[in-house]
């Protein structure tokens, strides 16, 4: 971590200009609070240090950047129910631990129910040719795997597949961040916005930040010295009073986006109300099937049946990924819940605030 800012004068040099900014505006108490939109900036910024480097004058708080995470207790229900019921699941692997309100897939798989781990959805198409029994993929996902997931409908379509579907609880996050936004009950100051995403999606669904509200955004890819130019960037602006959209990952971020992955996205798929963890029901931030594809639809196929979803007793996941709170303000963090035994999906992901505050942070 040290060795990372000592031998990297650029990164040298960034830091040095954004504690000369910071330094003048500590003068009158500031302090910046930032929020990094992607779970994997939250593992970066706390893996390289920037959290304990800029502790007092920079709080960075986490947000709703994990698929896992923000998927619903309701909708993990529904994926143990579907395995309860003998259908055999496909998934990716953060899913495996992620406790729902009486089970999880683990423990479906301890009892003899079939799950299949991909990296891949297009996996799907060899998984459901090679048996007869029905396979269901959980599509959690956000911009940077929805392309492929309609990939794998449309070659489910021309391939004549009819024992494959898909569980689709698929979120979108521009209008998450609206939606974040005009219900946030804490000022923030700047977001760092995902770098995967964006390569899809492009700049121009941000604009509403700093337009709408004021709050300058910029674009970072995940290494030290991208990090740097986030930091800097936010800084910069806050001190000009000029918010904006800066892409500092043009590397792999162009203005648009990709427009031939968002044409796939919208010939498979169409906006839907979906529920969010930590924020209830977000007004057309999920996407489902388009009619002519509705046959590929979990939800459609089987009846799928869950009781009332019920929260893990103490579990403030819900409070993480909505930027209430950091992980080492829960009473069951590194205690009752761990990477081996987590109670909330944000110790399971990867791209978790508590388990990435578990590996690098303030345990």
């Amino acid at each position: 971590m040290e060795d990372c800012f000592k031998n990297n004068p650029q990164l040298i040099s960034l830091l040095q200009k954004i504690n000369r900014q910071i330094n003048i505006s500590s003068e009158s108490g500031k302090r910046y609070k930032f929020m990094e939109i992607c779970g994997t900036h939250t593992v970066s910024i706390l893996k390289y240090g920037f959290r304990n480097y800029f502790k007092g004058r920079i709080n960075f708080l986490s947000g709703p950047g994990c698929p896992v995470c923000v998927t619903s207790q309701k909708d993990i229900d529904k994926v143990i129910s579907l395995a309860q019921m003998g259908v055999r699941i496909a998934t990716f692997g953060d899913l495996i631990k992620v406790p729902g309100s009486k089970s999880s897939l683990e423990e479906q798989m301890a009892l003899g129910k079939k799950v299949d781990v991909v990296y891949n959805p297009l996996d799907c198409l060899k998984i459901a040719d090679e048996t007869d029994e029905e396979v269901v993929f959980i599509a959690v996902g956000f911009e940077t795997t929805i392309p492929v997931i309609a990939s794998l409908i449309l070659d489910a379509k021309e391939m004549g597949i009819k024992n494959l579907s898909i569980l689709p609880l698929m979120k979108t996050i521009p209008i998450a961040l609206n939606f974040l936004l005009s219900n946030l009950e804490n000022e923030i100051d700047g977001f760092i916005c995902p770098g995967h995403v964006s390569v899809i999606i492009g700049e121009q669904p941000y604009r509403m930040i700093p337009e709408k509200y004021g709050i300058p955004c910029v674009i970072a890819g995940f290494e030290p010295v991208d990090v740097g130019l986030a930091i800097e960037s936010l800084v910069s602006q806050i001190r000009k009073h000029t918010p904006l959209v800066d892409n500092r990952y043009k590397r792999a971020v162009k203005e648009n986006g990709n427009p031939s992955a968002r044409k796939l996205i919208s010939e498979v798929f169409e906006e839907t109300d979906v529920e969010w963890r930590g924020f209830g029901e977000v007004p057309q931030s999920g996407l489902k099937l388009r009619e002519r594809f509705s046959k590929f639809d979990a939800e459609r196929r089987f009846n799928i049946k869950v009781e009332k979803a019920t929260e893990p007793r103490g579990c403030i996941c819900g409070e993480i990924i909505a930027g209430k709170k950091h992980p080492s303000e829960c009473k069951l963090f590194g205690k009752k819940c761990t990477p081996d035994s987590p109670v909330g999906p944000c110790m399971v992901s990867y791209e978790g605030a508590c388990s990435a505050f578990y590996k690098y942070g303030e345990l």
